[in-house]
This record gives C-alpha cells, structure tokens and sequence, in this order.
C-alpha cells in the first residue's frame, strides 16, 4: 500500500471534522484485526469535546495535537465486558491476571495499527501519542474506565495540516534474523546506525543536549533509568487497581 510506504506522523490539522460515519466505518473495518481466542479484548473511547481534550491534555503532556485535533481515539485493553458476558451465562470468567492484560493489550495494539492504516489510506493523518502509559492512572479516572480495562494507545485523528518529511528507519538488515537470533557484533550496530546517526536533526540533538553521541540522548535525557523504573512502579499499582494484578 502507496499509504504505508508513504506514512509520516501528522501533528497538526485542518478545521475540517471527522463525519461519525466515516470515523464508524474505518473503526469497524479495524476491528477486523487479529485476536486473541476471538474476544475482541478491546475498546475505543472517542474523544470530540473540547473540555474533555482539555482534561487529558495534561496526561499526553499538554501536546497541542491532543486539543487540535478534532478527534482522540483511545485505545484501551478491556477484559470488564468479556467477564460481564461470562458472568451473565453462568460462566467463571478467570481472567484478572497479569497474563490477561498481554493478551489485551496485544489486541489493542492490533486494532490501533489497523486503524491508523486505514485511516492514512482514508486521506486521514494521525499521530501515535507514546505518553498513554506513562499516565494510565489520569486517564482512567478521566475517561472513567471500569475494573479491568486499561488504556494502551492513544491517536490523534484529523485531515492533514502538513506534511513533514518522514522519520528514518533502520536498514532492515539489522532488523530481520534468518531462522534464529543472530548476535550483533560491534560492526554490526555501527553500521545499523550509522545513517540513523548521521541525519542532521539528530546531530542537532546530540549538540543541544551536550552528549557525546546519540544514544546518549536516548538515556541521559529521553528515556532515562530513573524515569523508567518509577513508571513502571505507578503502572504495575495502576494494573492492581483494575483488577490485573493481586
């Protein structure tokens, strides 16, 4: 598909709204997705009101897309309706492990991709926001998610505003293995980078963050240790609370 070889993250957006019809039609289509056992472990909340793009703001780190954008399309892992089925048919739904919320998630993720494909073929722009689980607890109080059920993604949805030059992407040497897992030697991730390393915007980082390279800027500054490690403890209590955890 001309869509996906030509993809790009679209950040700001036309006046123009989403009709129900078209925005139902690529959901519909997208939940045609793969799933675990056929349970469709998913839900999408659909974000139009502009006071409610206000209060998740804030949890997306006030990104302006999130408010710009005409529409926010939650993606969220959702054992809550799967079990509620159970229940009503005398069946003991066991699944409020940690093990049920991968397999959600993996649904979720399926779906998110799916419609971000069809949306993009549909002369849509989207953008992945990565701030979903960093602040999974805001949103669920935000958008008011029952026990079992867990944001996973985040997009926002409108007609393109812009069209930026396409990020780079690994040479696919260095991303596909033959039969088994093929250790890289130093050579080798010196070659897989290189091109990643030699783009002008990411020289730029590199200067304005004083580091010595990029992948410092990776872990000194982006994605740090410290950061890592206390999101992950709010996540682990976040999936507690709703039930995927004892």
């Amino acid at each position: 598909m001309e869509s996906i070889k030509n993809r790009r993250t679209i950040r700001k957006y036309t006046s123009q709204d989403i009709p129900d019809s078209l925005l139902n039609e690529l959901l519909e289509e997208a939940f045609r997705a793969p799933t675990m056992g056929n349970m469709q472990l998913y839900s999408v909340i659909v974000t139009r009101d502009s006071a409610r793009k206000e209060r998740i703001a804030p949890f997306h780190f006030n990104q302006p897309m999130v408010t710009s954008a005409p529409v926010v399309l939650t993606f969220c892992a959702d054992f809550n309706r799967f079990c509620q089925w159970c229940r009503q048919r005398n069946a003991n739904p066991g699944y409020d492990n940690f093990l049920s919320f991968l397999n959600a998630a993996s649904d979720t993720l399926l779906v998110t991709q799916n419609f971000c494909t069809l949306a993009e073929a549909a002369g849509l722009g989207t953008c992945y926001l990565g701030t979903t689980l960093y602040s999974a607890g805001g949103l669920i109080e935000a958008l008011e998610l029952p026990k079992l059920v867990v944001p996973i993604a985040t997009i926002t949805v409108g007609y393109p505003d812009e069209c930026p030059a396409q990020p780079e992407r690994l040479p696919i040497e260095g991303l596909i293995h033959q039969e088994t897992y093929r250790a890289y030697g130093e050579q080798d991730i010196d070659r897989i980078y290189a091109e990643k390393e030699a783009m002008p915007e990411n020289r730029h980082f590199v200067e304005v963050n004083r580091t010595e390279n990029l992948a410092q800027v990776f872990t000194d500054y982006r994605y740090t240790k410290a950061a890592n490690e206390e999101i992950s403890k709010v996540l682990l209590e976040t999936l507690r609370q709703q039930g995927f955890l004892d």
